[in-house]
């Protein structure tokens, strides 16, 4: 039995212990002698985050050379771990018949284009009607996973393009995507302004300093760094092409508010458009009358987490944007 100087281990679990899914073993290799156990477990079992094997270790879940173990034994090398991986609802969450537009799914992802209007996650006010209440009547198992897989977010009233996780190896491979800049997201929008160049934002963004439900550019912020390309430019207005090197919370939205182009229809970030355009121009009231930011997410691209292969999928502009820029078009013929 490994020696950890005390005795009160976890018992071994036996085959009545719970719901567990499946056993996986590994080997520790004698470079990791000296290393904690939790450490050594977190770089043979990468699918499952630290703070999980940790949690099983107290349990009993992983063992030692068949032995419960402390997440601070130090290890020798040539050790045999063996978890026994629990499968449990991660959230009490309810599933729901809401409807997916599925672009892609394997045994790994899901690729589907949200809707504006859809919440993705539940939180307070909106514990129900959720993509993820969705996402688990169209998969139960995606109950398992945190999250129900969900790896980034679009705001309620932006649509398009997400990428979802069917496994915990999935996940963690995404989420480290993200966070190493690697994930292609591109995104089109309608501006008020004529933007007369491309370029991108640099600016950190964080709470508003006075509105803590707004966000802003704040030099204590995140890093943010959105990079915009002028498609057309009409009266007024702006059709732009946008690609994010991070994710923060409206960091569209932000940015181009930041520079003087806010999107149309954002009720947070935006502006009313000229009375006086509305006046002489009528057939430009629906402009004005679009019930969410003009924001939809084109493009996403990915390494595939299971094979590696680099994969893109890209949709059609969402219809209400697109019945503004055919009004645009119009009107300045």
């Amino acid at each position: 039995m490994p020696n950890n100087g005390s005795n009160d281990l976890p018992e071994p679990l036996s085959s009545a212990d719970g719901p567990e899914s499946n056993i996986v073993e590994a080997q520790v290799p004698f470079t990791a002698m000296d290393s904690r156990l939790d450490q050594v477990a977190a770089e043979l079992f990468p699918e499952f985050s630290r703070a999980r094997l940790q949690q099983w270790i107290k349990q009993g879940r992983l063992t030692v050379n068949g032995e419960p173990a402390k997440p601070k034994l130090k290890l020798a090398g040539g050790e045999c771990l063996r978890l026994s991986v629990l499968e449990e609802p991660q959230g009490e969450w309810l599933p729901e018949p809401i409807p997916l537009d599925v672009v892609y799914e394997d045994e790994a992802i899901l690729v589907l284009n949200k809707p504006a209007g859809l919440v993705v996650h539940p939180a307070a006010g909106n514990y129900t009607g959720t993509l993820l209440n969705g996402l688990i009547h169209h998969r139960q198992a995606q109950s398992l996973l945190p999250r129900a897989g969900i790896v980034h977010r679009l705001d309620k009233d932006t649509s398009g393009l997400m990428v979802v996780a069917k496994t915990t190896a999935a996940q963690n491979n995404l989420v480290a995507q993200l966070q190493a800049r690697t994930v292609k997201r591109e995104y089109e929008a309608l501006a008020i302004g004529e933007v007369r160049s491309s370029g991108f934002v640099d600016a950190p963004i964080g709470r508003h300093p006075t509105n803590r439900t707004r966000m802003a550019v704040v030099s204590s912020g995140k890093p943010a760094v959105t990079h915009y390309t002028a498609l057309a430019r009409f009266d007024g207005f702006t059709h732009l092409r946008l690609q994010l090197e991070t994710g923060r919370t409206h960091q569209i939205r932000v940015h181009m508010a930041h520079l003087g182009y806010p999107l149309v229809g954002d009720p947070v970030y935006g502006r009313r458009l000229p009375a006086k355009l509305l006046r002489e121009n009528p057939d430009l009231v629906p402009l004005s009358s679009l019930p969410r930011q003009a924001l939809h997410a084109v493009q996403l691209g990915l390494q595939h987490p299971a094979s590696g292969e680099y994969l893109q999928w890209q949709v059609p502009l969402a219809e209400d944007i697109n019945n503004l820029l055919l009004l645009l078009r119009a009107y300045a013929r």
